[in-house]
This record gives structure tokens, sequence and C-alpha cells, in this order.
């Protein structure tokens, strides 16, 4: 791998179909190389077929990485985190949704959560650097909760204001702070 090789970004997405107008979509368009992992077409809400889904794009790059985790797809990331050790830069984790608490009618029980793998949530720190956006208003998680995730994860907070879930629905498509803190994960430690 080359000290001075651009990292591939590796979009995660959360556990939606493709969406068009959302920031993640937008900056996989606006990004030279970017990969994105698909959405499954079966066993959609298993943590482990969401995680083997990553590992199997970030198997498939050979130099440096960047990851860019919405929602589900942060609770993916650190699950993966916790299984495999390949070498990664840094992650952007935005608005990561609480699955030990009840979500909003219309996401997944928490039952349906456990059961398929997704908590409990780990809280080890991730093996590579980390920035979570959070929201002060997300309908999917309370501020002070992710705040703990960041803590536990190693990770810089960053406090996004009032940005609910930072999808279409709370009025975001494009998001271009996502370019800077992306920028800021694919620095080397010698740049």
């Amino acid at each position: 791998m080359s000290p001075t090789a651009e990292p591939t970004v590796v979009i995660v997405p959360g556990l939606r179909d493709h969406v068009p107008e959302h920031w993640q979509t937008l900056l996989a368009d606006r990004i030279a190389d970017a990969r994105t992992v698909p959405p499954l077409e079966k066993d959609r809400l298993s943590c482990d077929a969401q995680v083997a889904a990553l590992d199997e794009v970030l198997s498939e790059i050979s130099g440096p990485v960047v990851l860019v985790a919405h929602s589900a797809g942060v609770m993916t990331t650190v699950h993966w985190a916790q299984r495999h050790r390949r070498p990664v830069l840094g992650a952007l984790l935005a608005t990561p949704p609480d699955f030990e608490a009840t979500l909003p009618e219309g996401y997944p029980t928490a039952e349906d959560l456990r059961d398929n793998g997704w908590t409990p949530v780990p809280r080890t720190a991730l093996p590579f650097r980390s920035i979570v956006a959070a929201s002060t208003n997300d309908p999917l998680a309370e501020s002070g909760r992710v705040a703990g995730l960041a803590r536990a994860w190693g990770s810089s907070l960053v406090d996004l204001g009032p940005v609910g879930h930072l999808n279409p629905a709370s009025g975001y498509g494009p998001w271009p702070r996502a370019e800077e803190f992306v920028r800021d994960l694919g620095r080397t430690p010698s740049d």
C-alpha cells in the first residue's frame, strides 16, 4: 500500500433501500471510486448479513479506506470492527440510532433488533479514528446516549445541532460537511 494513495471511500448505508436524494448517495456520486455497500435482498435485518456485506466490499479494496456510515450503517460498522481487523484510516459515523431504546413506530422493535444480533451494541474502542456526527433532535436517538456511544468508541463527537436524522425526511439531501469529515479522516498521520 502506497502511503500517498488516496483512500477509497466506502459508503455504509442504513437499512433503507437506495435513496437517490440521500446525502450518502450524493456523496458517492461526487467522490471518484467511492464504493457503496449494496442493500441486501434477503436477511435485510440480520446484523451478521449486514456485517458480511460490508466485509465483502472491503475485501475487494487493497489500499487505504475511509468508511462513511449513517444510521444503522453506523451499527454495522461498529459490529464489523469487533469481528475484523482490516486496516481503516477512519470512519464518519453519522447519526447512529439507539438500538437499545424503543424506536418510533415503523422501525424495528427492540425484540427484532435483539433477535437479529444488533444488541447489545458494542461499547469498545474502535481500532481506527472516528467522528460521531450527532443531532440534538434525532427521533432515533437521544443526544446524551449518542455522546455515551462516542465516548465508548473513542470517537470525536461533533454536535450538528437540530438536524433530525440527517436524511431527506429531515431536509437533507446534500450535506457538504461530510466531504470535510472525509478529507480529515483520509489524512495519514504523516500528512
